[in-house]
């Protein structure tokens, strides 16, 4: 296909260079497809780099990989081909030049996304360990997919990584659980810890002094670390970590396959060795785990693992909304009126039960009181609603209408206009209840005449009501008012004499005869 390509671009005259803009490959390949002939191109490209290489016996795996995966990177391909033979010793400069050129005669295109980071100065040995927490979605061996979340550590130092993953969101005592591990990884912990601003462990940077969820608060009282927390959209602060999720999903999870987590954590910790640990770094050129033997010195030791281990309910946070309802599996779930507090945390622990028919049991603390309790749904976009969670409008608007009926001399006639109106507006007939007691206050001495029109010329509503009553008012009002002003005091100027001139006077300025 590349030979074919390069062939009618130059018959359409397209210039060398040209032809290897419009097909993003080198100009040396289009010389060397010009000289060919087709069959001397079909020989070439049964063996890709048109000597016997290395990893020519690799080849329809790397295809095959490349085709399905557009966007995996040479080192990444690297990891694949050492994780299914063990035993292969390739350098990944081999790898990346093979992946590249099989790239261009298959015209397999990579699209790359840079992204830009501040320089971080570099830190002394055993000084900062920076955390940070991801998710992806992957495909499962029954050609499902599942979402899976991951917490990552890397030493700041010499870029020493640990990881761990779970089938559900982290909560604060998994990530304590996560920092556990870790230590016992290291084989000890740093002076500093840097995070982001996560609502599991931080409530507010408070102008510079940290206000920290209580069990994380009492978490680092126990094991005596200092919290370093980067500024909300400043993600370069802590561009190691940031580097390391992002290599951690475009390496070891992409495009990989789940079976179960207990496998995939064993994976991840092999990649760890294999890849991750292993390979050179690009900035500081050398293999974490090789600079890591010499920051391994540098760290505090730490006692046996805290009792800090996740509960077996599965019991997970979730965020209340304003609504006073929380989401699960992409429903929501009402939680009793009041949950949600103006300038709280509104955080909620639920917990799944059951196997057959599940059922989602929420509370304010763990092992505290049921809150709420629903039956999950297998749909989705659903709202799930407690009546008993909801506010009781019903009364609150039936006494309303009752104070307002008992102010008119003919209840019965009043009584069937406000039924109407609630059957006219029915989401409105607060509104419309409340401008007709304005009215009532307004204009008692004319309701009675306004109920008896409204009834009459049927106008169904509060505003109609409102506009005779102040009609009616205004036109009872008018002539008396006007009466009252005449008697009450005499004109401004009533006392004035207006002066009288002859009839000539007016002749003269005409210019008429006298």
């Amino acid at each position: 296909m590349l030979y074919v390509k390069i062939q009618e671009l130059h018959k359409r005259k397209f210039k060398v260079a040209q032809i290897a803009k419009e097909l993003k490959i080198s100009r040396p390949t289009v010389y060397k497809y010009l000289d060919m002939t087709l069959e001397e191109a079909k020989a070439y490209t049964e063996r890709p780099h048109g000597r016997q290489k290395k990893l020519d016996s690799h080849k329809d795996w790397i295809l095959a990989w490349l085709e399905e995966y557009p966007h995996l990177s040479g080192a990444q391909i690297h990891d694949w081909l050492l994780e299914r033979y063990p035993d292969l010793i390739v350098g990944g400069s081999t790898v990346r030049s093979y992946v590249k050129e099989v790239r261009e005669i298959y015209q397999i295109e990579k699209k790359v996304i840079v992204r830009q980071y501040e320089a971080v100065p570099e830190q002394p040995m055993g000084k900062q360990l920076q955390v940070d927490w991801g998710e992806t979605k992957q495909k499962t061996t029954d050609n499902k997919e599942i979402k899976l979340y991951f917490i990552a550590f890397v030493m700041a130092h010499s870029r020493y990584k640990y990881m761990e993953w779970q089938t559900r969101p982290f909560t604060i005592r998994d990530a304590i659980r996560c920092h556990e591990n870790a230590f016992q990884f290291y084989g000890g912990r740093t002076e500093e810890i840097v995070y982001d601003q996560d609502h599991l462990i931080t409530v507010s940077e408070n102008a510079g002094q940290l206000l920290l969820t209580a069990e994380f608060q009492s978490y680092v009282n126990e094991r005596k670390f200092k919290i370093h927390l980067c500024r909300r959209a400043d993600p370069e602060s802590k561009g190691m970590i940031e580097n390391v999720v992002k290599y951690i999903k475009g390496n070891f999870a992409d495009s990989r396959v789940f079976s179960d987590i207990g496998d995939w954590n064993h994976r991840a910790l092999q990649w760890l060795q294999r890849t991750g640990n292993h390979q050179v770094h690009q900035t500081t050129k050398k293999r974490p785990a090789e600079v890591f033997l010499l920051e391994k010195q540098h760290l505090q030791p730490v006692s046996s693992l805290l009792s800090y281990e996740s509960t077996n309910n599965q019991s997970i946070t979730r965020s209340v909304s304003k609504d006073n309802t929380i989401r699960y599996k992409s429903n929501r779930y009402s939680v009793p009126l009041g949950t949600y507090q103006t300038n709280s945390e509104n955080l909620v622990l639920i917990e799944v039960k059951g196997r057959e028919q599940q059922t989602l049991v929420i509370r304010k603390q763990a092992e505290g009181e049921i809150i709420a309790e629903h039956d999950i749904s297998v749909e989705k976009g659903k709202l799930i609603q407690n009546r008993n969670h909801t506010r009781d409008r019903s009364k609150g608007i039936e006494e309303f209408k009752q104070r307002l009926i008992s102010s008119f001399e003919d209840q019965k006639q009043a009584a069937a206009y406000f039924d109407k109106i609630s059957k006219e507006y029915p989401r409105y007939r607060r509104d419309q209840f409340a401008i007709i007691q304005q009215v009532v206050q307004k204009y008692p001495a004319f309701i009675d005449s306004v109920m008896t029109k409204c009834m009459t010329e049927k106008l169904v509503s509060a505003n109609d009501f409102r506009d005779i009553a102040h009609h009616l008012y205004t036109s009872n009002q008018q002539p008396v008012q006007e009466i009252e002003s005449l008697s009450a005091k005499p004109a401004k100027h009533s006392s004035i004499k207006a002066s009288t001139r002859s009839l000539n006077t007016y002749t003269s300025i005409l210019g008429g005869r006298a």
